[in-house]
């Protein structure tokens, strides 16, 4: 077999190892779940009224805040998954499990690779599962099918960034509880970003903050494509931004685990 094959195939049994370990342990989805879910409900049902009557006057309320928020909430879910990957990268790190497996013949690139495939999978059932919740709460998009195969595509995007940066800030820790702490900036930026009010409404500085911060033209871009609204240049900045990200998570990581130490037999 050919190196990519050997590759290929070691990626795929990693990938199968890290669908078993979120079968064997559901909480961490659960956890994963709970809290977008749990912010979904809050702002809409406890803020939406208020918040919705500032974006669309007399005629707004929660009918137009579920629109606005519901894709602020969805990039919540996948920074939360990504979140999880640091947890189960450092898991592997501190059990020395990574070690023995940097023993033994198999492909380095699998190990990493399975987790960030694993990772994914768990983003996008997230996904699936918020936006119905959503969906039963009053959220209704106006996409194409077209505009949700584009849609799906940035979420996946914004996920595998995410996804190898958390790779790599799991690899960096010295314990899993560093690792679960590391990655709660990905969990405050939506806050800080046009997910939940318009940037148009903040003061000037945490303005510019917002406006220019890597959540803020992905979350323009899929509320354009869910909603209608105008996309322009934020769907070029949305890319731009996480192949930066996904660049720079992957090679951190890949030096990381490169550098591990190989246990002596």
């Amino acid at each position: 077999m050919s190196t990519l094959s050997l590759a290929v195939t070691d990626s795929a049994t990693m990938l199968r190892r890290s669908l078993r370990h979120m079968q064997r342990y559901p909480s961490m989805t659960l956890l994963i779940l709970g809290m977008p879910v749990v912010f979904l409900l809050l702002f809409v049902y406890v803020f939406g009224g208020t918040l919705g009557a500032g974006l669309g006057g007399v005629a707004g309320g929660r009918a137009v805040y579920v629109n606005y928020v519901t894709p602020g909430i969805l990039l919540l879910t996948v920074a939360a998954a990504a979140q999880a990957t640091a947890i189960s990268v450092a898991m592997d790190m501190t059990e020395g499990i990574i070690a023995r497996f940097r023993t033994m013949a198999i492909s380095r690139a699998s190990v990493l690779t399975g987790h960030v495939l694993g990772s994914m999978i768990q983003s996008l059932l997230g996904v699936a599962i918020v936006a119905g919740i959503a969906a039963a709460i009053g959220f209704r998009p106006t996409a194409s099918l077209t505009e949700w195969i584009a849609a799906i595509g940035v979420l996946a995007m914004v996920s595998f960034a995410l996804i190898w940066l958390c790779a790599a800030l799991g690899l960096v820790s010295k314990s899993v509880e560093t690792a679960s702490n590391l990655p709660m900036f990905l969990l405050l930026l939506p806050f800080l970003g046009s997910g939940f009010v318009p940037t148009a409404s903040m003061p000037a500085g945490l303005r510019w903050f917002a406006e220019y911060q890597p959540f803020s033209p992905v979350n323009e871009t899929l509320r354009g494509l869910l909603t209608g609204t105008p996309i322009g240049s934020n769907a070029v900045i949305a890319v731009a931004w996480c192949a930066g990200i996904a660049l720079l998570g992957y090679l951190w990581a890949s030096r990381l685990y490169r550098r591990h130490p190989i246990p002596a037999r």
